[in-house]
């Protein structure tokens, strides 16, 4: 009689039981736009970034795998401006999927409704470099469109299910609230280094150095994605003197010898300083990088500019 009872129990409770909401499939070209869709998704999105956070976005090998997720994908969210051109087109057509192809319900470009800098204003070519003239794709690096891009996938989710809106703008809403208390917390913080001079890799960083107060005077690539030649190594060198630059940032992705020779014959401090989520362990979310941005960039100060 007990076995029958605890039979007819699970029966019940089976037939009783709410249905289990299959998850919106999202998956995007890095893991800054994944941590930002975990911020308003939260438990009703599944999301996987392609590119993560320690490797350079420009540069990512297609690898079959992805098109597995791709193909179940409901949203595909890019970061847009070329940024991913060398190899998200294919991936996307590959992957025969038509409801994320650009144009199509399930395709977002994170960089709409952004303040974009750098727009080229005149002709661009290959002598200039891997140069966008859609504008410097680095956009999210200023918290500012952080949260123009989380209100983009908010408004994309409450498309896909409008009986969860509530649920997405009440996210969307912590997130705001949390955004605007690190802000001031960030603004303490960088009290310290406002007009700080840096010289770095790429050109990385317009979005966080125009909000944060740095002075970028120069890169060590002479154009992006250009190697540097002895004579602009010579030069930069003369200006980092020159400037009294105290700080040269680099990318985790890019060889270290060349910053390395720069910072010891200037005395310079050499900076790696990841631009995504990811690019070290400890940076889990979106807030965590300007937390650890900011702090190398606060600590870089101890000894004297």
């Amino acid at each position: 009689m007990t076995i029958r009872r605890v039979l007819a129990s699970f029966l019940l409770l089976c037939l009783t039981a709410s249905p289990i909401m299959a998850k919106l499939q999202v998956v995007t070209t890095t893991e800054d736009l994944a941590a930002l869709a975990r911020e308003v998704g939260g438990d009703r999105i599944d999301v996987v970034s392609i590119a993560k956070g320690y490797q350079d976005p420009h540069f990512v090998e297609a690898k079959p795998s992805y098109l597995l997720r791709l193909k179940k994908a409901d949203l595909f969210i890019q970061v847009g401006l070329e940024l991913e051109v060398g190899w998200a087109p294919s991936l996307l057509t590959s992957a025969r999927n038509e409801r994320i192809l650009p144009g199509n319900a399930g395709f977002l470009d994170a960089s709409e409704g952004c303040d974009i800098l750098q727009k080229a204003s005149g002709g661009v070519d290959r002598s200039m470099g891997d140069v966008h003239p859609l504008g410097n794709p680095h956009f999210w690096l200023d918290p500012g469109n952080g949260l123009a891009i989380a209100r983009s996938i908010a408004r994309k989710l409450t498309e896909f299910e409008p009986d969860h809106a509530q649920s997405y703008q009440d996210n969307l809403a912590r997130f705001e609230s949390r955004l605007a208390e690190k802000e001031k917390e960030w603004a303490a913080l960088v009290s310290p280094i406002k007009g700080m001079k840096v010289v770095t890799y790429h050109n990385s960083w317009p979005n966080f150095a125009k909000h944060f107060g740095l002075d970028v005077v120069d890169f060590i690539e002479p154009k992006p994605g250009i190697p540097a030649s002895p004579a602009h190594v010579r030069s930069l060198v003369a200006k980092i003197k020159a400037e009294k630059v105290s700080v040269l940032l680099v990318e985790p992705y890019f060889d270290p010898k060349l910053p390395e020779k720069i910072a010891r014959e200037t005395g310079a401090k050499l900076v790696v300083f990841t631009p995504s989520v990811g690019g070290r362990g400890e940076i889990k979310t979106y807030f965590d990088l300007f937390d650890a941005g900011l702090k190398l960039l606060t600590d870089s100060l101890q000894g004297g500019r």
